[in-house]
């Protein structure tokens, strides 16, 4: 506990652009039109990529638990973000079809 607390402490700039990022993320996508959802979903898809892959080395180089633990709720969040923004995609790109 006193690991995180300290880790709080030296951090705290950090944390606050965190949920600064946190919060224009939210109004940014709540503000996308609906037409350019999908090409935003593949881009975002690539960015989850991404983070997967840095989640992963941060995990192969973990000296403490608490890096470790980081590192693999990265990897379980990116491959949430990527397999829900394929499946939004893919229903997207069904309604494009024409039905037999």
């Amino acid at each position: 506990m006193n690991e995180l607390l300290e880790f709080l402490s030296n951090n705290l700039e950090l944390i606050y652009i965190l949920i600064f990022a946190i919060f224009i993320g939210v109004e940014l996508i709540k503000n996308v039109p609906s037409v350019l959802h999908t090409p935003l979903m593949s881009g975002a898809n690539a960015l989850s990529g991404v983070v997967i892959v840095g989640a992963i080395l941060v995990m192969l180089e973990a000296k403490t638990i608490l890096a470790l633990a980081l590192g693999f709720i990265a990897v379980v969040l990116g491959i949430i973000n990527v397999v829900g923004g394929f499946a939004v995609t893919d229903r997207m790109l069904q309604m494009f079809k024409k039905r037999k």
